[in-house]
């Protein structure tokens, strides 16, 4: 018998809305903001049976049910650097005053014939500073393995040492970090869109629910109660 088809509704690893709002009833952010990359905008594809949106507007959506009063920015860019993201897109958040922020994981620092690794932790640590002068939370991920250039042979272990520069990074200005390096999501054949880059909508939709996931965490640590 052929496999079931899943949808948003019977994906294991997607919050339904209501229940994604129940995790974050209680959430203090009404200044949503996200800065960087296609990754970051939630560029992708439609999937059969899934909502076709990104996933900062799927989780601007969960935070409007428990703060309508939210406001959203997004001034990602497709394909904006690390640098290029800090020299177009600061300005604008600090204008926005935004209490949670979203930054990107220098994905597009990596599609150059020879990375400088030295100079993308330079680059990224710069934005996570800078960000924080905002006083907001912030987030980001990690790439998923999913993610593949085939032009660079070695763009696996390109992926793995950005990675480790994010999470050392989000550990150090506490910021909230899904791991999408290992997660089941991966697996799929159908994760990604058709350009091989970025995810679909099922993609997307799972992603919004690890971000539900994660800033639920942080408010159970905040409340004493995780």
């Amino acid at each position: 018998m052929p496999l079931t088809q899943l949808t948003e509704e019977s994906d294991p690893y997607c919050l339904q809305p209501l229940d994604a709002a129940a995790l974050l009833f209680d959430a203090p952010w009404s200044r949503f903001a996200v800065i960087g990359d296609s990754l970051s905008a939630g560029t992708g594809g439609p999937s059969p049976g899934y909502t076709n949106a990104g996933w900062p507007d799927r989780l601007a959506s969960v935070l409007r049910r428990v703060r309508p009063d939210l406001t959203y920015l997004n001034t990602a860019e497709v394909g904006a650097t690390t640098e290029q993201t800090l020299d177009k897109q600061i300005d604008r958040l600090y204008e926005f005053g935004p209490d949670l922020v979203h930054l990107p994981c220098g994905a597009n620092d990596l599609v150059r014939r020879q990375p400088d690794f030295d100079r993308i932790e330079q680059l990224l640590r710069r934005m996570y500073a800078l960000a924080s002068r905002t006083g907001a939370q912030l987030t980001t991920f990690t790439l998923g393995r999913a993610y593949v250039v085939p032009a660079f042979p070695d763009w696996t272990e390109r992926v793995v040492r950005v990675n480790d520069i994010t999470r050392a990074l989000a550990a150090e200005y506490r910021a909230v970090v899904v791991d999408m390096w290992d997660h089941p999501v991966n697996a799929r054949e159908d994760l990604l869109s058709e350009d091989r880059i970025h995810f679909s909508a099922s993609g997307q939709a799972v992603l919004a629910t690890e971000m539900v996931k994660e800033l639920a965490h942080v408010l159970s640590r905040t409340q004493g109660t995780d």
